[in-house]
């Protein structure tokens, strides 16, 4: 392939266009995806006093991206199931969901971890459909450079080490063959043996 780069955004498109988003921004990790939405929405003119509360009972990695974004973190005692709005923003971790047609507005955070329904082994996908962010989310996911060879590129913000290698996104391609004529339910978040974070020292006095 001329550009390795060309199978990523294959399966960015192939995901967005079946979850009914106009974007995807592939990345690392879940968590990742959510730590670059709160650095977008941090960096527009708006953000005032950012803070995200989310369910005690969730990814410790989720906690960890807000408070590494420089957000304020509260907890909330809810259940839920398959997928939670990060309260104060318009993202939604969907790392425990993958439909057809399942994209509604904000930022879907989806995992492609080997547990999760499109077991890749690692990584993630934000679903928008804002240009304005998937343009800066592409770059800053990779090291705020364009998809092009270093040597013609000349980069315009400070980026992150956040992006999906084309070898991940080959296998994304093939796995979702087998599934995305199948109803996936929702994972069950007991299932995931979330712990209660709000008792975590590193999250105290947060």
């Amino acid at each position: 392939m001329e550009n390795p780069y060309e199978i990523v955004r294959e399966f960015e498109k192939t995901i967005a266009h079946w979850a009914s988003a106009k974007y995807g921004v592939a990345v690392s990790s879940c968590c990742n995806a959510i730590f670059l939405c709160l650095k977008f929405l941090n960096f527009q003119p708006t953000a005032l006093s950012p803070y995200a509360s989310i369910p005690k009972r969730t990814y410790p990695g989720v906690a960890m991206a807000i408070k590494n974004a420089d957000y304020g973190l509260g907890f909330e005692d809810i259940a839920w199931e398959g997928t939670y709005l990060i309260k104060g923003t318009i993202i939604i971790d969907s790392a425990l969901r993958l439909k057809k047609d399942m994209y509604t507005y904000g930022y879907h955070c989806l995992s492609f971890h080997y547990k999760k329904h499109l077991p890749i082994g690692r990584g993630g996908m934000i679903l928008t459909d804002s240009k304005k962010a998937a343009d800066w989310l592409k770059m800053a996911r990779f090291d705020g450079r364009r998809e092009m060879p270093l040597s013609k590129d000349n980069a315009t913000i400070c980026g992150w080490n956040m992006y999906m290698t084309p070898e991940q996104a080959a296998r994304g391609l093939a796995l979702f063959d087998t599934i995305k004529d199948k109803n996936l339910p929702d994972l069950k978040v007991e299932e995931q043996n979330y712990p209660d974070l709000s008792k975590w020292e590193v999250f105290r006095g947060r």
